[in-house]
């Protein structure tokens, strides 16, 4: 257990008694460590509650909390999407069949370059002068802690943490003894010109959404600004604070007219429990995080980057949160809309964000996305039947705040089968939770209504086979019209064979064998999915002959589990072959998650020094000092031809997932212990990583040997474990609760 020192520091008012506490925090090998404050916000040390966030950075000069709350959207709505002919897939099958790719853009990609809304947006900042308290000496991020310090040369100290249980951030100052050291608001630059260079993607400026300029309003301990949106939305962020005996101490929040928190009143309430009670109940929220799962491995740069992961998720995402979008709690601030909007990509992003939650242990931070997902079924349900024309229900490939589409490349953000893959997390949310109740009350359902989508908008084609009538593989030539494939990508194949057949499985577990054998029967209609020169190709006569950066051709290895290396010598064939063309026309044109994506994939086929060599690359190459995935080779060492860096956050979290399937997996039934590391990884250890069927798995590799297995049952039912060493699996039946130790 952390320690926590409150010390009561002389001349603190009674009812901030607690508010001028000092903290031990606790060092850790992986922290982040830096000898000078980041000067651009994407370097900055984030900290966040999944509610709100912060990044702690220097601006010239003054020392900058750049805030977040994850409500902070322009839900304006798109005009393009409001016209009842064109916004129907029919329309755009015939602008597809006349190859009128022009009239394609203008409908459904040209809004969301041109037009600065629907986006997420910018907050606020706070800024500190910094000018009398000469050179840092040095900025830490304790991650078992949640907390930064920084320390200058003067002596002045600063600890800052965004409250894990409460909707504020906190931050203490001491040896800062000057009046005039109080903070100030820094309001978003909503009217005149940004002074920011832009990211290479997005270059719209915050001006461009035609607010007025908020107000700010400042008395002697606090300032408060209000922000009016668009309609009657709204934002206000607040900050309080006291002084006294060489310390500043305050508390900030942010609020939306979103949700009934008010900032104003969320500070009040701050500063009359103080710091002390907030910062206990902080680190009871991040001690039960870290004891979830642990992960110890004999590299440096994988183990750093993985627990600067893992702390990530524990920042941005949470049981009752929004889910992760692209940047999360960590918006850009620089006087322009984020890259890519900040938007919900789910060709891609979203889901990958959400893959270590499972075998990490962190189900209930994956039930962000889930409780999304389901909360928007009316407006999934809207879309499936104004656009597609069919019942059950659709995602939008690009998505808003609220699930309505954003628009971009037709091919991708309109796709029907994003829908299944985005449900593929409420199959693993059952498959690795064992629970029964969500799979009747939420999985099964969803599922189904996406199965059924998905049964209607296809037909059987004139050799018998369950088809849809356009195909397209994320982001397999752009958004040209050779993007427009008229037979079936082996990325909708894949994601189709995998919701009808995780349909029927759901539905036989729950007793329904009507639903299940349809479901079986609609499976059985579909092509097989294709291979030339025993390799995933993107379609029949389209081989993967160029470098890409999204692996669409390649799902039915991961995350689908379609093809798996225990099936037999056909299938190790195929993952191999295709994992071999990955490498043969290399990283060109990949982008960073391509490097995690490949580790997953590798880890799938035990090629432990490949799966590693992909994580130290996406670690050293495609990250920023703060471990920001900034998408870009930024080293130019030839790992991409990108290397610009905008920076999204769903490369961070697929690098965490590859780690894991290196170190446990449990597909068809079998879990295995330490599948795919390296050789040279002697001494290795994880515990209470979470397998299929709810069994949580520790065990520790102690110079090449498994000295220690051990499994607790959750929920009870059949396990079976590949024992190292032993020929046989261990089989046995377990009751709920039960501990077996098996080494």
């Amino acid at each position: 257990m952390r320690k926590f020192v409150l010390i009561l520091a002389a001349g603190c008012m009674a009812a901030l008694a607690s508010c001028n506490g000092g903290f031990t925090p606790e060092a850790g090998d992986s922290d982040l460590v830096f000898d000078s404050l980041a000067t651009t916000w994407d370097e900055a040390v984030p900290l966040g509650n999944a509610e709100l966030g912060q990044l702690v950075w220097e601006k010239r000069g003054n020392l900058r909390f750049s805030l977040d709350h994850y409500d902070l959207w322009d839900l304006s709505k798109t005009p393009d999407y409001q016209d009842t002919v064109k916004f129907k897939f029919k329309w755009l099958l015939d602008r597809v069949a006349a190859e009128d790719n022009e009239a394609i853009r203008q409908q459904f990609s040209y809004h969301y370059g041109h037009a600065p809304a629907p986006s997420k947006i910018s907050c606020a900042a706070l800024e500190f002068p910094m000018e009398k308290l000469g050179a840092v000496k040095s900025v830490r991020l304790y991650l078992n802690d949640a907390l930064c310090r920084v320390e200058w040369e003067s002596g002045a100290t600063l600890e800052t943490f965004v409250a894990a249980s409460e909707h504020v951030g906190w931050f203490i100052f001491k040896g800062v003894d000057a009046p005039e050291f109080v903070p100030s608001i820094k309001a978003p630059q909503y009217q005149g010109k940004a002074d920011e260079e832009a990211d290479g993607i997005t270059v719209t400026e915050l001006s461009s959404l035609g607010y007025e300029q908020g107000s700010i309003i400042a008395s002697d301990r606090s300032i408060h600004y209000h922000q009016k949106g668009v309609g009657d939305y709204s934002y206000d962020v607040a900050v309080s604070w006291e002084q006294g005996g060489g310390s500043l101490t305050g508390a900030w929040s942010v609020s939306t007219s979103l949700n009934d928190i008010n900032a104003v009143d969320e500070v009040a309430k701050a500063m009359e429990r103080g710091i002390g009670r907030d910062y206990r109940s902080h680190l009871e929220y991040w001690d039960g995080f870290w004891s979830a799962s642990s992960v110890t491995v004999p590299d440096p740069v994988i183990q750093k980057q993985y627990d600067n992961e893992m702390y990530k998720l524990g920042s941005a995402s949470r049981k009752e949160s929004r889910p992760i979008s692209l940047q999360a709690v960590w918006t850009a601030d620089n006087g322009l809309l984020p890259p890519w909007k900040g938007d919900y990509h789910n060709d891609l992003n979203t889901q990958l964000s959400y893959w270590p939650v499972y075998v990490g242990n962190h189900l209930d931070e994956g039930e962000a996305f889930l409780k999304y997902l389901w909360d928007c079924r009316d407006t999934f349900r809207r879309y499936a039947r104004d656009f597609f024309e069919v019942d059950g229900i659709m995602v939008p490939g690009v998505a808003t705040l609220d699930g309505e589409p954003m628009g971009g490349w037709a091919q991708y953000s309109f796709s029907p089968t994003t829908s299944a893959w985005v449900a593929q997390h409420f199959y693993l949310h059952w498959k690795y939770s064992a629970d029964d109740g969500f799979l009747k009350e939420k999985g099964y359902p969803f599922v189904y209504e996406v199965a059924v989508a998905l049964e209607q908008i296809s037909y059987i084609d004139a050799g018998g086979h369950r088809v849809l009538p356009v195909s397209s593989s994320p982001e397999i030539y752009n958004d040209s019209m050779e993007a427009w494939f008229h037979t079936m990508t082996n990325y909708d194949l894949s994601l189709m064979r995998f919701i009808f057949r995780a349909a029927a499985e759901m539905g036989e577990a729950l007793g329904l064998p009507d639903d299940s054998a349809k479901w079986r029967r609609c499976l059985s209609e579909l092509p097989e999915l294709d291979v030339e020169d025993d390799a995933l190709t993107f379609a029949h006569g389209f081989p993967y002959n160029e470098s890409h950066r999204h692996f669409s051709n390649a799902m039915a290895i991961f995350p689908l589990d379609l093809l798996d290396w225990y099936d037999g010598e056909e299938s190790r064939r195929i993952i191999k072959g295709t994992i071999a063309k990955l490498d043969e026309y290399g990283p060109d044109w990949w982008c960073g998650y391509s490097y995690s994506w490949l580790a997953n994939m590798k880890a799938y086929a035990l090629a432990g020094e490949g799966a590693a060599e992909a994580l130290r690359t996406f670690a050293r190459c495609f990250c920023l000092p703060n471990t920001f995935h900034a998408n870009g080779d930024q080293t130019k060492s030839g790992k991409s031809q990108f290397t610009y860096r905008p920076f999204t956050l769903e490369g961070n979290f697929a690098f965490a997932s590859g780690l894991q399937q290196m170190l446990m997996q449990s597909r068809s039934g079998v879990i295995r212990v330490f599948p795919a590391i390296p050789a040279d990884w002697k001494d290795v250890r994880f515990s209470h990583l979470r397998a299929r069927g709810a069994f949580l798995v520790s065990a520790v590799m102690k110079d090449g040997k498994v000295s220690s297995l051990e499994v607790l049952s959750e929920k009870g039912g059949r396990l079976c474990i590949e024992i190292p060493g032993q020929s046989e699996p261990y089989v046995a039946e377990t009751q709920p609760g039960q501990v077996i130790r098996l080494i």
